[in-house]
C-alpha cells in the first residue's frame, strides 16, 4: 500500500514539474522572439539612418564648399556603425557596449556636420538639406523609441528568467538575463553647442 501511495506521489510530482517545466520553457521561448522582433525594429531605425547619411553628406557637397574631413567622418562612421550587427539571442555586455560605441560615432560625426552647416546660410536654407535634416530628427526619435521598446522586451523576459518557478527552468534550459541599452557615459550633461 505505501509502495503505491509513494509512486502515486513521484507521478504526481513529476506531471506537475512536467507541465511547470513546458509552460515556462514556452513562456521564456516567447519572452524571447519578443526580443528579437522588437530589436529588428530597433535595427531598422538604426538603417533608416544609414541610408539617410549618404543623401545628407551629397545635399552637403552640392550646396557648399565644404570639409572634406567633416563629410568623410561621417561617411566612416556609417560605414562602422553598420558593419556593428548584435545578434539579441546571445548577446552580450560587451556586444552592446560595442554596438553603442559605434551607433555613437555616427552621432558624434553627424553632430560635427550639423555644427558646421552653421556656416554656410545657403545651405541652411536649401529645402533638401532642411527635408534631410528633418528626416534625420524624425529618425534619431524613432531609434530612441525603439530602443525604449526593446528595453521593456528585455525587462520582461529578465524578469521571466529571474522569477521562481520559472528561473529553475530556465537554469536548467539554459536561458540567461539579456543585456539592455544603457545611456552612454556623461550622457547626464548636455552638450556644449558653440557656433563660433
Amino acid at each position: 500500500m505505501k509502495k503505491w501511495l509513494v509512486i502515486a506521489i513521484i507521478a504526481v510530482v513529476a506531471i506537475f514539474g512536467g507541465i511547470t517545466l513546458k509552460n515556462s520553457y514556452n513562456e521564456l521561448v516567447k519572452a524571447e522572439e519578443d526580443i528579437n522582433s522588437v530589436w529588428a525594429n530597433v535595427e531598422s531605425a538604426y538603417q533608416r539612418r544609414a541610408d539617410l547619411i549618404p543623401n545628407l553628406v551629397n545635399t552637403v557637397k552640392g550646396q557648399a564648399n565644404f570639409e572634406k574631413e567633416t563629410l568623410t567622418s561621417v561617411m566612416e562612421a556609417r560605414a562602422k556603425a553598420t558593419q556593428t550587427t548584435i545578434d539579441p539571442s546571445n548577446a552580450t555586455e560587451e556586444e552592446m557596449a560595442k554596438f553603442q560605441q559605434a551607433q555613437q560615432g555616427v552621432n558624434s560625426a553627424l553632430a560635427r556636420l550639423l555644427v558646421s552647416v552653421e556656416k554656410y546660410p545657403e545651405l541652411k536654407a536649401h529645402e533638401g538639406f532642411l527635408n534631410l535634416q528633418a528626416q534625420l530628427e524624425g529618425t534619431e526619435n524613432r531609434i530612441n523609441v525603439e530602443r525604449n521598446i526593446f528595453n521593456g522586451a528585455v525587462k520582461e523576459y529578465n524578469k521571466q528568467v529571474r522569477q521562481f518557478p520559472t528561473s529553475l527552468a530556465a537554469k536548467i534550459l539554459g536561458f540567461k538575463a539579456k543585456p539592455q541599452f544603457k545611456a552612454d557615459a556623461g550622457a547626464e550633461k548636455a552638450p556644449t553647442v558653440n557656433f563660433n
